[in-house]
């Protein structure tokens, strides 16, 4: 077929930009458009080329083949034909039809100048297919038609080039377009043939520049894994993450990535050089699995990537990845819009929360934010998916995007393997249905027709539970939320559910919690990981397996905690976040592995050695040093100087003395780099000495729980005392008041973080006729406490 065309068939990269998305499809387009107009700003994308819109066209009318096309579409939509047979008999028509021959021509043509520019004889190449339809802000299509790697001379090129044509009518992508509302006739594939980074001995991954499951604009996640980038694209591994905080990677020094965490990252992905394939799956080698693919000066460079991106297309992007393992340099090899977030209101959003407590049976990556029940429809094998029951939780290995069209029909969905950057996680988020990936273990675990509820309420963790579980949806109008005088702030502990609260208008943390990272994250006792001298074999086995990855124990304890830290401060930068050391009981402290080896056995816990008495102390003094080491690293080395330390539990100014020379010693001096110090005003003696603490912080943050226990007497922990226990009490809110004041009289700002505002809104307006300056919430108390807020300052100013 020797058809001449009147324009190009063939086009270089670097002669497009995002304006001819109808020629080369978006995946295309927007490769040129990098390759174009972000090489100044460092971004490196492999050269290559793309075949037109038109030259797709050409080859269906060359072949004649649209007819009994549409024929066969018209079949499946009247029902007498199955997906999975339309999409076969159409992938044979295109697969039975012929290239025009001038079309071959120009693609060999330019897989020559290629191989010239590379001096390479058959310059192994990708070969991906970019609809015309594809990669638009309303529409990902991800993972619906298919990528060829590894493809070497124009044989192979020319066949991959046909291979990529019939894919256009995947099962998937037929179904996907149907749910879209696409038409499938006026939709054509370009496709994109691009130098093969070489990965296969590198690594590779994903990159949002949003957080995928808030909307978070502050950060860029990466994903990565060892080989060729298909086997995070499919779902078949769980790899390493990363976060970057972008606003801090223009200021010079800063190295703000919040969240390094090791994927199992069990196989990889290479070239095959035998028996006709071009890619095979290897093991991971255990070295492999125990690194991290990427440094930490490469993950900041991808950060600053993600923000050029970012900023030349004015919206969040989704972006992959490729690290060459010759010359170790990064590369973009993918560009296209975020489709879930980049257009979501900014004024409103929904939250889920159970509303029973109950244990999860599993825990993976949470895919949405929210949650689902129903029984577990278990399908193993894609060739079974016409047995899915509507409207049940879908339990499979991994959700490859060949499951979409059961996909769509579930409540929800659990995998063993898979991370929140795979393509099918994509097409979950914008088909709605939550997910939790990567749970490990959900095929053996979950049981056909067992009920189930899925929730990714959490943040970034999803977990699983048995049984139907009660659960509450809140819709959420950030517009009218009342602006305030008082400085309303959020009390924030756990940091993978910190970015969910970023839309709420809070003027900072008024309180971040440390003991949550050290018992959820760390899990052991600071003490036992620099003297395993004094801990029992079986602890230390178990913290073997913790440190992991880390130079040392002691780095394992100070970069975890430092992590965390960053990610509770970066939501409501540049705000304040106002941190609290670590202020555990004896009997809590010795729960932590290898703890008991360190912590005294005391009658009253909750008046023992806790707080400002344990960091000058030689029983703790070196792990409060640790502390210090993640404080002055969050704020030093990852640039959040927004964080203000703050003491808890000083009972005399002597004691506050001897903890802030303590501090000095391991680099957090006061006022040196814009530090502030803090101090928790929860006893009486911080109350009737507050002039004298006030010479030594720059501010108090009322304790009110501690407060009431401790002027009224009452175990806050007692049920029979329970309804003694109330901060309206006369005496306390004569003490609160007398703080407030001297606070004042001596300059200072004073907030509370108490729950006694949310809970009592007679409470909120007392302290607003005090003057306070700020009030810290819990986030579910925020919207109805603000209210409050703003009506007691009205009154107060009427």
């Amino acid at each position: 077929m020797a058809i001449q065309h009147a324009a190009p068939a063939v086009r270089w990269f670097d002669e497009l930009a995002i304006a001819d998305v109808p020629t080369v499809g978006g995946k295309n387009a927007s490769l040129g458009e990098l390759l174009r107009e972000l090489k100044s700003a460092g971004v490196r994308v492999p050269n290559g080329f793309a075949t037109t819109a038109q030259a797709y066209r050409e080859f269906v009318d060359a072949n004649g083949i649209e007819p009994e096309m549409r024929e066969h579409i018209e079949r499946y939509r009247s029902g007498d034909l199955k997906l999975q047979d339309a999409g076969h008999a159409l992938r044979e028509l295109v697969l039975a039809s012929r290239l025009p021959d001038d079309f071959a021509d120009q693609i060999r043509s330019a897989y020559s100048s290629l191989a010239k520019s590379t001096r390479t004889k058959d310059p192994a190449v990708a070969v991906r297919s970019s609809a015309t339809a594809e990669d638009l802000p309303d529409a990902s299509f991800a993972g619906q038609h298919e990528t060829f790697l590894n493809i070497r001379g124009e044989k192979a090129l020319l066949d991959a080039c046909l291979r990529c044509f019939a894919s256009l009518f995947t099962d998937r992508a037929i179904s996907y377009r149907e749910t879209k509302g696409f038409d499938h006739f006026s939709i054509a594939l370009s496709v994109g043939v691009q130098q093969m980074v070489r990965s296969d001995i590198g690594g590779s991954g994903v990159m949002f520049t949003i957080d995928t499951e808030s909307g978070f604009p502050g950060i860029a996640t990466i994903s990565a894994a060892w080989g060729l980038g298909e086997t995070i694209v499919q779902g078949a591994v769980n790899p390493d993450r990363f976060v970057v905080f972008k606003p801090l990677l223009g200021t010079p020094g800063a190295r703000p990535i919040i969240e390094k965490t090791l994927g199992e990252k069990a196989i990889r992905m290479i070239y095959a050089e035998e028996g006709g394939r071009q890619t095979r799956i290897v093991p991971a080698t255990t070295s492999q699995r125990q690194s991290f693919v990427l440094d930490d000066d490469e993950i900041l460079e991808l950060g600053r990537w993600a923000v050029a991106v970012e900023k030349h297309y004015g919206r969040p992007m989704d972006l992959e990845w490729a690290k060459d393992g010759d010359n170790g340099l990064l590369y973009l090899v993918q560009a296209r819009p975020e489709t879930i977030h980049g257009d979501a209101s900014q004024s409103s959003f929904r939250r889920y929360s159970l509303k029973t407590d109950a244990s999860p049976v599993l825990s993976g990556v949470a895919i949405g934010s929210a949650i689902a029940n129903g029984k577990v429809c278990l399908i193993r094998d894609a060739s079974d998916i016409a047995h899915f029951q509507d409207g049940a939780i879908l339990v499979t290995g991994n959700t490859d995007p060949d499951w979409v069209p059961i996909m769509k029909r579930a409540a929800g969905i659990v995998t063993d393997r898979g991370g929140s950057t795979s393509h099918a996680a994509i097409v979950s988020r914008e088909l709605g249905v939550p997910a939790v990936v990567g749970t490990g273990t959900a095929t053996s675990a979950l049981c056909d027709g067992q009920e189930i509820t899925l929730s990714c309420a959490s943040g970034e963790k999803g977990l699983i539970f048995e049984g139907l579980l009660e659960f509450g949806v809140e819709d959420i109008d950030i517009s009218a939320i009342p602006e305030t005088r008082t400085e309303v702030m959020l009390n924030i502990a756990d940091p993978a559910a910190a970015f969910q609260w970023w839309r709420l208008p809070a003027k900072g943390v008024g309180l971040a919690r440390m003991e949550f990272i050290i018992n959820n994250l760390i899990k052991v006792h600071p003490m036992a990981l620099l003297h395993p001298d004094r801990v029992s074999a079986s602890d230390n086995r178990h913290i073997s397996k913790l440190v992991k990855g880390h130079a040392s124990p002691a780095d394992y304890f100070v970069e975890t905690l430092a992590r965390g830290i960053g990610r509770l401060a970066a939501p409501f930068f540049p705000y304040p976040a106002i941190v609290r050391l670590s202020d555990f009981k004896t009997n809590e402290y010795a729960h932590l592995v290898g703890g008991d080896a360190f912590e005294p056995k005391e009658e009253n816990p909750m008046l023992g050695f806790r707080g400002a008495s344990r960091y000058y102390d030689e029983r703790y003094r070196d792990g409060f040093a640790l502390e210090c080491r993640a404080l002055r690293k969050v704020r030093e080395e990852m640039g959040f100087t927004n964080i203000i330390v703050m003491v808890p539990f000083c009972r005399t100014p002597a004691e506050a003395d001897r903890v802030l020379d303590v501090m000095a010693e391991n680099g957090l001096r006061r006022s040196v780099s814009g530090l502030q110090i803090y101090m928790m005003c929860e006893i009486p003696s911080n109350v009737i000495l507050a002039e004298q603490f006030a010479m030594r912080f720059d501010g108090f943050s009322i304790g009110s729980n501690d407060l009431t226990q401790l002027l009224l007497g009452v175990d806050r922990d007692s049920e029979l005392l329970a309804a003694m226990f109330d901060e309206r009490d006369p005496a306390v809110m004569l003490a609160i008041a007398e703080a407030i004041s001297k606070a004042h009289a001596a300059g200072i700002k004073i907030g509370i973080c108490g729950q006694a505002p949310s809970n009592y809104p007679d409470f909120a307006e007392f302290l607003v006729r005090e003057g306070i300056d700020s009030i810290s919430l819990n986030p579910d108390s925020f919207v109805k406490t603000c209210s409050v807020i703003a009506a007691a300052e009205g009154a107060a100013a009427g």
